[in-house]
């Protein structure tokens, strides 16, 4: 049996991930290309156009296959943690995207990543307390 709120929270991170993934392949695909760090080996449109691809493939899949939300959660987590590295290189690079246009805001902004890695992991089923929640 499925908890209600990790329902919720997996729906929810699920269909977010969906809906960024697919604003990388579209309308802010510019405005993602951006944050991309200019260390990163890799052409900066083909990054933006991959990680597109992976958000709305586990965003899709963490919302449409609950039998597998550990698998999905666990990568998305996993995910939030690869990607970190270009948030750092935001706040240190000084890259406005997004509306983050501050050092300050840049800043606050890596406060959240380690909040979406234990929702990832909480929607996922990894965090749960075995006597009281089988979901």
């Amino acid at each position: 049996m499925t908890s209600l709120p990790r329902t919720v929270a997996r729906v929810l991170l699920g269909s977010a991930m969906v809906t960024a993934g697919v604003l990388h392949l579209t309308a802010q695909r510019q405005e993602f290309q951006a944050q991309v760090p200019e260390w990163f080996p890799i052409d900066d449109d083909l990054t933006v156009v991959g990680s597109g691809v992976v958000e709305v493939a586990l965003g899709a899949g963490l919302v449409a296959l609950p039998k597998h939300k550990r698998l999905f959660g666990g990568l998305l987590a996993a995910f939030f943690v690869a990607i970190f590295p270009g948030n750092i290189a935001q706040y240190v690079e000084g890259t406005d995207a997004f509306g983050l246009d501050t050092d300050q805001k840049r800043l606050t902004r890596l406060f959240f990543q380690p909040l979406l890695v234990l929702w990832a992991l909480y929607a996922g089923g990894w965090l749960r307390r075995k006597d009281h929640d089988a979901g």
